[in-house]
């Protein structure tokens, strides 16, 4: 299981490499597009240079205790944060902007013609200029300032520490003396609060007759007048209850209609109700003064005889209320008879008690103030503790580095921005090959090619870059197409007779006249008559590639303009005769013009050993369709990664729906370093083409030795 899998990943990084390589050229062209454009940009944007100052600082402690030992210091993380933030807050910058005249150095250095607002001046400042960062486990705090300016950088970070040392400073004595003008405070407030207590037992001890301060002395017992002005008052408010109790009895039973009689006496003295009695007599007068001049019915009367009503119910609420009223009154004074006489109960329990018991707000008078003057005394210590420690020198912060003037810029830095570079533009090179690669749906192996087709490959052609087809080719590079030539021979069996093989492609710029040229050549230099006959009518090229004339050829031969001998053009490479494709303006091969082909070809198939016929690509072109119901095989070239697979699968059933068959596929312009299967093939051609080479100059080197010993 491992070793599959260490395979598979092996096979993983062997295809990534050969991606590499067979992309290089796109890779290396976007990483030196990355590295220049950011060489560029860094050389044109302006130079930072940073100062960097130090400053020490240390927590001070809740309580400063000169008189006890201190405890061991540690480093507070979170202390350390916040004196980060108030080194860069407004209260630190907004006096350095105003000391150094920042709003306007810093406007010019944004390119404008006027001062800055300080806020923008101090959002610019903490974003961009200013940067704060203390080390692990340290308590010091580097503060580095960047501005295009060396000299500006160093003055404004040496500004900003000092700044803050003298804020620190500040903020530490104010601290202390507003602690001592606390404690001063609350040292005044408790001798008013002893005296207040002291004047307090002298007025107990005054009131109770007390002299001296023996609290464990028994004194008299209480005054009997005390007790005596009480039971007075029990007596006068139980005859007021009486009284009240009595009056609210005697007016709940008198009935309610005659209660309207004693409005107007002293048992009723209420003015409401007496406003109302008043009220109801008049409405009473007047309706008894319209009824001998009106009728029952008479609407005046009605509204008289109404009022009249409305005000008696009035009354007779109010009465209701008044008697509610003595009864509340009664029950009230009764209450404060049965009080009165709870306390002068109480009063005669604790007449019987002990003096010190009757003396206890005495004793606890004298008890808080002991209290209040120990509370004293603490204080006074204290404040004289806090004193002298105000007294000692103590700096929470120190200054340990001035920023300096730097001689080097920080940024941009050439280091930093050419590695980035290099790594973008690496990621962006390999990246965009790989994307390039899933975006690839050609056929790109010799397995895919024979898996997908299902027909062998019988050559493949190295890349050689833009040539010309009437170039020579090293003997290397010929290889391949008498590799061609032997394995069409060999694909053929044991049939007898000429063959006439159709080159064709799936589209246009494949390779495949160069290919039919290049195995005219080869199979002229093994000793066959070929002969090539030039089927694209539309963009010939084969007169070009043999340096012959373009007329007249096939396309006068099917207008029966010329004799066959005519268009036959000999020898125009070493066994080689060509036909052309003829100079017809307009002319489409189509089914009318078979049997003519047909004529043609039977005729050159007794004089040649091969007949190689040029054909338009397959896909788009009606030509290709004809001509490849005449021929007795059809070779497909491919381009390598030129066209996706699918469309040479396509090419392929259009055949198979004319009811051909191709003999196999020639791979065209294969990268000699692709490194995949095919790149075995290429190289092969050169190993031994170079092999043959040595040995047939051994050979020669012998020849001329053994005749110059002749």
């Amino acid at each position: 299981m491992s070793s599959v899998s260490t395979g598979r990943e092996g096979a993983t990084l062997a295809e990534f490499a050969q991606l590499v390589r067979l992309r290089a050229g796109l890779i290396l062209t976007l990483l030196a597009l990355v590295v220049v454009t950011t060489a560029v940009v860094t050389a044109l944007l302006p130079r930072w240079y940073a100062a960097t100052a130090v400053v020490r600082v240390e927590k001070p402690e809740g309580k400063e205790r000169l008189f006890q030992a201190s405890s061991p210091g540690y480093i507070d993380p979170y202390f350390l944060q916040d004196q980060q933030r108030i080194l860069q807050s407004a209260k630190v910058v907004y006096p350095v902007i105003e000391k150094l005249a920042l709003n306007e150095k810093v406007g010019r250095m944004l390119g404008l013609n006027r001062p800055l607002p300080t806020d923008q001046t101090f959002d610019y400042m903490t974003r961009k200029m200013i940067r704060v960062d203390s080390p692990r486990a340290s308590s010091l705090i580097e503060l580095s300032v960047e501005a295009q300016d060396p000299q500006l950088a160093a003055s404004i970070a040496n500004a900003i520490v000092e700044t803050y040392a003298e804020d620190r400073i500040a903020f530490a004595t104010s601290e202390q003396r507003s602690g001592l003008a606390q404690l001063r405070k609350e040292l005044e407030e408790q001798e008013r609060t002893v005296s207040t207590q002291r004047d307090r037992v002298e007025q107990l001890r005054k009131d109770l007759s007390i002299a001296g301060v023996d609290l464990n002395a028994r004194y008299s017992d209480m005054e009997i007048d005390t007790l005596r002005q009480m039971q007075n008052s029990l007596i006068a408010l139980s005859v007021e209850a009486i009284g009240k109790r009595t009056r609210y009895e005697r007016f709940k039973a008198i009935p309610v209609s005659e209660r309207l009689n004693l409005v107007n006496s002293e048992l009723i003295q209420d003015t409401n109700i007496q406003n109302l009695l008043q009220a109801f007599f008049v409405a009473e007068q007047t309706v008894t003064r319209m009824r001998s001049r009106f009728g029952e019915a008479h609407p005046d009367l009605v509204a008289a005889v109404d009022n009249s009503a409305k005000i008696r119910e009035q009354l007779d609420a109010q009465l209701r209320g008044y008697e509610s009223s003595l009864e509340i009154a009664y029950k009230e004074a009764e209450a404060r008879v049965n009080e009165l006489k709870n306390q002068l109960a109480q009063a005669k329990v604790d007449q019987i008690l002990s003096a010190r018991d009757r003396m206890r707000p005495f004793e606890e008078s004298v008890q808080k103030l002991d209290d209040e003057t120990r509370l004293l005394s603490t204080l006074k210590v204290n404040l004289r503790q806090r004193e002298i420690d105000f007294q000692v020198p103590r700096r929470s912060v120190e200054i340990l580095s001035q920023a300096e003037s730097p001689r080097r810029s920080s940024r941009p830095s050439w280091g930093v921005n050419l590695t980035l570079a290099v790594l973008v533009g690496s990621v962006l090179g390999i990246g965009t090959a790989v994307a390039f690669e899933l975006l690839d749906r050609s056929l790109r192996t010799l397995a895919d090619v024979e898996a997908k087709l299902g027909k062998p490959v019988l050559a493949v052609v190295a890349w050689r870059g833009q040539e010309s087809p009437r170039q020579t080719l090293a003997p290397e590079e010929e290889e391949p197409y008498r590799v061609l030539d032997a394995n069409l021979g060999l694909a053929r069996g044991k049939i007898q007779g000429t063959r006439v093989t159709l080159f064709t492609s799936a589209g246009p710029g494949e390779g495949k006249s160069t290919t039919l040229s290049r195995l005219a050549r080869a199979a002229g230099a093994s000793g066959a008559r070929v002969l090539v006959v030039d089927g694209d009518v539309r963009i010939p090229s084969q007169h070009t590639t043999f340096g012959a004339n373009r007329r007249p050829g096939v396309g006068e031969w099917l207008k029966r303009e010329v004799e066959t001998g005519a268009i036959l053009q000999t020898a125009v490479a070493p066994q080689v005769d060509l036909i052309a494709s003829g100079a017809v303006n307009g002319l489409t091969l189509t089914l009318l013009h078979a049997d003519r082909l047909r004529e043609l070809l039977e005729w050159a198939r007794g004089r040649y050993d091969r007949v190689l016929l040029d054909c338009p690509p397959i896909i788009g072109v009606s030509d290709a369709a004809m001509l490849a119901t005449l021929a007795d095989e059809i070779v497909l070239v491919v381009q390598h990664r030129r066209n996706p697979g699918s469309m040479v699968i396509r090419a392929q059933q259009i055949l198979k729906e004319l009811g051909r068959e191709i003999t196999g596929v020639v791979l065209n312009g294969v990268p000699k370093d692709s490194g995949e299967d095919y790149g075995y093939y290429t190289s092969n051609y050169a190993y031994y083409r170079k092999t043959e080479e040595k040995g047939r100059e051994a050979r020669e080197a012998k020849t001329e030795r053994i005749d110059f010993k002749e």
